[in-house]
Order: C-alpha cells, then structure tokens, then sequence
C-alpha cells in the first residue's frame, strides 16, 4: 500500500520544480555572459577553481578518509565527467552555438547512455527506445540546421558540442561497467572540480592568461556560476531526489532546454524560429520516449546540472 504524500511536500513541489528548472539552465546563461568579458577556458578555471577552493576544508573534515584508488577514480571522472563535457559546451557557446541548442543536445545524453548500454554492458533496447532515440536525433538535426542557416557559429563547433555529450555518456556507461568507489558528493564534486581547474588552467594559460579581468560582468558572472548554478543548484537537485522519484525530477529537468533558448534569446538576442521550436518539442518527446519505463534517467544516471560539474 503506498501512502498518499503529505500536503505540504505536494505544495513544495511547484517550487521546487521551478527553481531546479531555472538553476540547472542557468550554467549555460551564466557561461554564454560570462564570456562576453573572457574566455570560456578562462570562465570554467576560475568557476571550477571557486569551487572546489570552496568544499575543499568539507571534503577534507567531513566524511570518509579518502583512498588513492577513490583520489585517482574521481580525478579520471573530473577529467572525462567535467573538463571534456563541460571544455566542449562552453567551447561551442564562446563559438556563438546558440545556448538553447547547447544546452538540448546535453539533454540527448539519456539517449547516447541507452545506445551505447547495448554494445557496452549488453542492455538490449527495445523498439520505444530505439524509436525515441531516432526522434530525438531528428529533432535536434532540425534545431541545428536551421541554427546554421541563422548563426555565425562554425560548423565544427556543433560536432565539438556532440562530441562532448557522447564523451560524457561513454564515461557513464563505463563508470556502471567498471564500478565506482561510493563517496559523498561533497568529496567527490571537490576532487574533480580542482582536477577540471588544472585542465582549464592550461587552457586558458594558452589563450592568454589566468588573470581575471576587472570587469564587473566577469565577477558576476563567476559569482552566478559558483553560487547558483553550483551550489544552488546541487541543493535544490538533492533536496528534490530526497523527497519525490527521480523520474519525476527528471522529467522536470527536460524543461531547462526551452528556459535555456528563452533566456538566450531574451538577454543576448540569440535565433529562435519556428523550425528551432518545432525540433525542440521532437528531441524532448524523443527523451522522455527513451527515458521512461525503467530506461536510464538523468537522475538514475547520475547527471548533474547543465553547465554543471558532472560527477
């Protein structure tokens, strides 16, 4: 027998959908700001360095000593989970790939996770899902065509953007396949944040520099990026799995992509056309085809927010 929920966490609900929806596409707004003042390598290593500056003294006092197989594990996910999916966004919104486009084909990853289980863990996908993934890869085909007739961005820049959400849903597929040492998200957020800012800070060494600029856009940028988008966010996304399914979180977070074009258009006048809508609606109903019914979730897959540090 299942126990009706309480009124008050029924009431909750509407509140916290809505700020999981509005904080998990905010890393992509803050990035595509940000990088009106840097560069995007120079706007992930001072966002991962904060905050991984920021947990460091909790991952350090609070929770389980840290082994050297757990340090190296979370140290290969920051480098495959963190600089290469978030390095390819950002790269691609700094490109001018509109925000919106970036931030649905991150929502393709359920998809990229089911099609490589079968190949890679022996999962058999059913006819839904191979139909769903078939949607969901048209869908987006039709966004990113029409934003080519639209944009400035370079070709190259949309396949950097695909390239990131598949590197990322191999490195999940691979992570279930060879287990991972289970550590508190504290701890392992923090390793792979600074891991990521080593990375970035190579990049943007190579670009030009680690100096911030004194600008005020930057420094709000970072501070949305660090505050919101970060710990915000990761609060807001655990708060919500502890209280309802994460089904039902997952599938109030295949609404960040429209927010996300909303916002881009809103704030920076990024395209958005009837064709970009119309592939929208497809590619969503494509993930939640795929997603639904026991497929891999984003919260079952252990996705964090877009624009976020993955872990």
């Amino acid at each position: 027998m299942t126990l009706p929920k309480p009124p008050s966490r029924r009431l909750a609900w509407p509140l916290l959908a809505a700020a999981l929806v509005v904080s998990w596409s905010s890393g992509f707004v803050g990035i595509r700001y940000a990088s009106e003042s840097a560069d995007v390598m120079l706007v992930l290593f001072w966002r991962t360095l904060m905050s991984g500056l920021v947990l460091l003294p909790f991952a350090l006092m609070v929770g389980p000593r840290i082994g050297v197989r757990a340090l190296l594990q979370q140290m290969a996910f920051g480098v495959a989970m963190m600089f290469l999916y978030l390095g390819g966004f950002a790269l691609a919104i700094g490109q001018r790939v509109p925000t919106g486009l970036v931030a649905l084909i991150s929502d393709l990853v359920p998809l990229a996770i089911a099609a490589l289980s079968q190949p890679v863990l022996g999962h058999r996908l059913t006819s839904r899902q191979w139909t769903g993934t078939a949607l969901g890869v048209l869908g987006v085909l039709v966004v990113s065509l029409n934003s080519l007739s639209l944009g400035t961005a370079p070709a190259w820049a949309y396949v950097v953007t695909i390239a990131s959400m598949m590197g990322f849903a191999l490195a999940t597929v691979l992570q279930k396949r060879m287990g991972t040492i289970n550590m508190p998200i504290h701890q392992s957020l923090c390793i792979q944040c600074l891991t990521a800012a080593l990375f970035f800070a190579a990049c943007a060494e190579w670009k030009g520099g680690l100096m911030p600029p004194l600008d005020g856009r930057f420094e709000f940028g970072i501070a949305w990026l660090v505050l919101f988008s970060t710990f915000f966010c990761y609060g807001v996304y655990y708060a919500s799995l502890r209280l309802h399914s994460a089904a039902q979180v997952s599938s109030v977070i295949y609404l960040s992509p429209p927010v996300t074009m909303l916002w881009a258009w809103l704030l920076f006048g990024e395209p958005l056309s009837a064709a970009m809508v119309l592939g929208l609606a497809v590619t969503l109903f494509g993930v939640w085809l795929t997603s639904s019914r026991g497929t891999i979730s984003k919260g079952e897959a252990g996705l964090r927010p877009a624009g976020q540090p993955a872990d």
